[in-house]
């Protein structure tokens, strides 16, 4: 039996089901939608993952590197998953290991200059297709539709801290 597609989960939120119910479930849906449309564009275009993409990104915001388990616990997956990008990721050119003083067991992994310019073409692009994701919105409606998820956010972080204490 195949898994009902993210529109058949917005589409079984009937009326007696709570507004916030169908809420979520918008929500949900449309993330889904956008980022099977990045994912496609990512192996169509530039035949890489979503995941790599992810790893790349964290990367190039620490030009210096990053040590695995950091890389780990941002993009919130196994150490496994990070090494086995990694190791592909090294074998394309793109990312570099190092050694880290003090602890011969560690290693940094950084961007290399072609792995950078990489992920610079590909980050332009996947700019593209958010943007066109909300070309429907007026720029009203994309402050608007943003600062009422803001507020959901927060009151989300409040939540969440009110529960971890």
């Amino acid at each position: 039996m195949t898994p009902p597609s993210p529109l058949d989960l917005e589409a079984r939120a009937h009326s007696e089901h709570a507004h916030e119910l169908r809420l979520w479930l918008r929500l949900l849906t449309c993330s889904q939608l956008i980022e099977k449309r990045v994912r496609a564009g990512l192996r169509e275009q530039f035949d890489t993952t979503l995941p790599r993409f992810d790893l790349m990104a964290q990367l190039e915001r620490h030009p210096d590197g990053l040590k695995m388990k950091e890389l780990s616990h941002r993009l919130m997956v196994t150490g496994g998953n990070v090494t086995g990008i990694t190791d592909q990721l090294v074998n394309e050119g793109l990312v570099e290991r190092m050694g880290v003083d003090g602890d011969r067991r560690a290693f940094r992994v950084r961007l290399t200059p072609h792995g950078r310019a990489s992920f610079v073409e590909m980050a332009q692009q996947h700019e593209s297709w958010i943007v066109e994701a909300f070309e429907g919105l007026s720029p009203r409606d994309l402050d608007s539709l943003h600062k009422l998820l803001g507020k959901v956010k927060q009151h989300q972080l409040e939540l969440n801290q009110r529960i971890e204490e």
